[in-house]
């Protein structure tokens, strides 16, 4: 039996760490978080002069990056934040399918569910540093919408992947996450 590969999928503000975390504390599962990975690198490496110039990680390097954790990581896990765009998900396909069950959890929330929920962070003192911007938070969401959405569409219906459409609007974190759970059992 393989073991699973959970991709969480979804726009800004819809949970996709919060519901790695609990999965990770609930199952044990790895968690591949591409964010803190880029965070990590050294402020001198190429990768991070590239994300200080505000610039988008070349793929390949960041097939490098998250194959290299991948290959790290036994057994079950999640990746957070990967892939975002159509050529990392047929990346992922391609590369993984045959080696994990490979499972997508599209956590679909409405846009203006996803803004009310940033905003509520920010007010309650969490949250990035770009969320008190209200035109990068836009312009952060029409990204998801223009470069996220087609690799969610394609995963949909992609050979070797279980996709499951999660609606997590509901306030109490716990319903979401029983929906989630389901999704993935």
């Amino acid at each position: 039996m393989k073991p699973k590969m959970i991709i969480l999928m979804g726009g800004q503000g819809v949970g996709k760490g919060t519901h790695a975390r609990s999965l990770v504390a609930r199952d044990g599962y790895g968690y591949i978080e591409t964010g803190a990975i880029l965070r990590g690198l050294p402020p001198e490496s190429k990768l991070a002069k590239i994300i200080a110039r505000g610039e988008l990680v070349p793929d390949a390097d960041l097939f490098e990056l998250i194959g290299g954790a991948i290959d790290k990581t036994s057994g079950n896990i999640i990746l957070d934040g990967f892939p975002r765009t159509l050529g990392q998900a047929q990346w992922i396909v391609q590369n993984y399918a045959d080696k994990y069950d490979v499972r997508v959890i599209y956590l679909n929330v409405p846009k203006e569910i996803m803004l009310a929920r940033i905003q509520k962070r920010i007010r309650e003192g969490g949250g990035r540093a770009d969320d008190a911007d209200d035109s990068i938070v836009r312009r952060r969401l029409d990204n998801f919408f223009k470069t996220t959405m087609p690799a969610i569409e394609w995963l949909r219906t992609a050979n070797g992947v279980k996709f499951s459409d999660v609606n997590v609007d509901d306030e109490d974190f716990n319903v979401n996450f029983a929906r989630v759970s389901a999704a993935i059992d």
